[in-house]
């Protein structure tokens, strides 16, 4: 293993060589017609060429880095995004999405967007069930959409999924279900309900490259307990977020680092005596319920 004495050994022309090279690609660069573009892919250069001379990175390493995103790759098809959980374990996606949904005012914080979002998911109404015959707890999620300004926000377009109490979003599933997902839409008031399935921890899909990096490392690929919101609106910023269950032990070792306080909200247990509030039959079945008021911050903010 390369040490920091190591690399201190590496000699002046050494150095220089290295240097030379690095030159010679940012300059390779230098006639990219969009400066934005050329921006990002010096950028980038100056950064790996950092990395590649800070841990001296020996060419068996190499090819094992090489391997390691060719499998990734393998593996990524239009039920599965390897890349995006490779991303989202290494930090990348929360660090984009602090950069790029900075504070304003009260606005809801976003979190991590996931692998297992799929366009076009069923409509309910108001009140409706997402769970789709998916095993787990009734959860009654009720709440409100609101802008920075404290006004409602009708006709909001609320995405809402989860996985199973299984720990399986239905894309997993290799029988074409559709469950644990939907959309609805706000009310004149801005309000909004739902029937779901209380959230259980799950691990992320561990069974590939990531998977096998993170065992590696030593890491959990467990995932807090949560249900995922994307929550759209003419003239306000799109919101991608989670609510979290209070009280879950992996709230602090989440596995791509998506929990933040603000978004930790108490999960009421209810039992099967208690009257649902929409005096839903729930066939003797414990319940619980949760409120998860959102506030959507201005597009330009």
């Amino acid at each position: 293993m390369t040490t920091q004495s190591d690399r201190a050994t590496v000699t002046a022309e050494q150095h220089a060589r290295e240097e030379e090279l690095v030159q010679r690609v940012l300059d390779s660069f230098a006639g990219t017609p969009d400066e934005r573009l050329q921006q990002i892919m010096q950028s980038a250069v100056r950064h790996l060429h950092a990395f590649l001379r800070d841990v001296r990175l020996t060419e068996q390493e190499w090819k094992q880095g090489i391997d390691f995103l060719t499998a990734v790759g393998h593996i990524t098809d239009d039920r599965r995004q390897e890349f995006i959980l490779l991303s989202d374990t290494l930090g990348a996606s929360m660090q984009t999405i602090a950069i790029n949904n900075e504070a304003c005012a009260d606005a809801t914080e976003a979190t991590v967007f996931g692998p297992f979002f799929v366009e076009d998911a069923p409509r309910i109404d108001l009140g409706g069930d997402i769970a789709g015959g998916a095993s787990g707890q009734p959860c009654w999620i009720e709440g409100s959409v609101r802008d920075t300004n404290g006004a409602p926000v009708p006709g909001a377009r609320i995405e809402v999924w989860e996985a199973d109490d299984d720990g399986f979003y239905d894309v997993q599933y290799a029988d074409g279900r559709v469950a644990c997902r939907a959309h609805l839409f706000s009310d004149a008031e801005g309000r909004y309900r739902f029937w779901a399935v209380t959230p259980t921890p799950y691990p992320i899909p561990h069974d590939g490259p990531v998977g096998a990096m993170l065992a590696a490392t030593g890491r959990s690929p467990m995932r807090a307990s949560h249900l995922h919101f994307m929550v759209t609106a003419p003239g306000l910023r799109t919101l991608v977020t989670h609510i979290f269950v209070r009280g879950d032990e992996l709230l602090a070792s989440d596995s791509v680092f998506g929990v933040k306080e603000s978004l930790i909200k108490d999960f009421v247990e209810e039992p099967a005596a208690a009257s649902p509030p929409d005096g839903r039959d729930l066939a003797g079945r414990s319940w619980s319920h949760a409120r998860f008021d959102i506030v959507l911050a201005p597009a330009d903010a």
